[in-house]
């Protein structure tokens, strides 16, 4: 079994699929919520992305040394 260190990208497609179900939920007058909590998800998801990238970018910059060449002129 694989043990995740840090988020993952599930927690992306969850925060997705609430906001989508919940809009059409919304349109087809199930219910009435609030656009201000479809705007949380949203943020939500996107700080989630974002700690990802974080993370990755992090993970990369330890592995590899990024070697910059000047351009001969």
């Amino acid at each position: 079994m694989k043990k995740y260190k840090y988020f993952n990208y599930e927690a992306i497609i969850f925060f997705g699929f609430i906001i989508a179900l919940g809009a059409l939920l919304n349109v087809l007058g199930y219910f009435s919520l609030d656009s201000d909590w479809f705007w949380f998800l949203a943020g939500a998801g996107l700080a989630f992305e974002g700690g990802i990238n974080l993370l990755k970018q992090k993970q990369f910059n330890k592995k590899y040394k990024i070697i910059l060449r000047e351009n001969p002129k």
